[in-house]
């Protein structure tokens, strides 16, 4: 009875002992993988951020108002707000009502 309760422990801590080091293992790896793919994405994430940085300072209009006065000689005039469309529908309604004020100016002069 004794070596039957001894063996029946020394078999059931002996498959929890390699079941611990098995997921240990597993868990390493994980975490290497979570590691290298946290390190590409901090990478990437710098690299947007600087482009972004980049794309804001070169595109300010102070900056390119001053880069157009330098580099060419044509005279710049910023855009009037009411020439601003915010989206598709309202250039797409400005075109349509500019083309039937077209067509109802030919039929007049016809």
């Amino acid at each position: 009875m004794f070596k039957f309760k001894f063996l029946t422990s020394l078999i059931i801590f002996s498959f929890l002992l390699v079941l611990t080091s098995f997921v240990k293992n597993q868990t390493r790896e994980i975490e290497k993988k979570i590691n290298s793919k946290n390190k590409t994405i901090n990478i990437i994430e710098k690299d947007l951020n600087e482009s972004q940085l980049d794309y804001y300072y070169l595109t300010s209009p102070f900056i390119l108002e001053d880069k157009i006065k330098t580099f060419l000689d044509i005279k710049y005039s910023p855009m009037d707000h009411s020439k601003i469309f915010f989206g598709i529908s309202d250039f797409l309604n400005i075109q349509k009502n500019f083309v039937t004020q077209q067509k109802i100016y030919e039929k007049k002069r016809q």
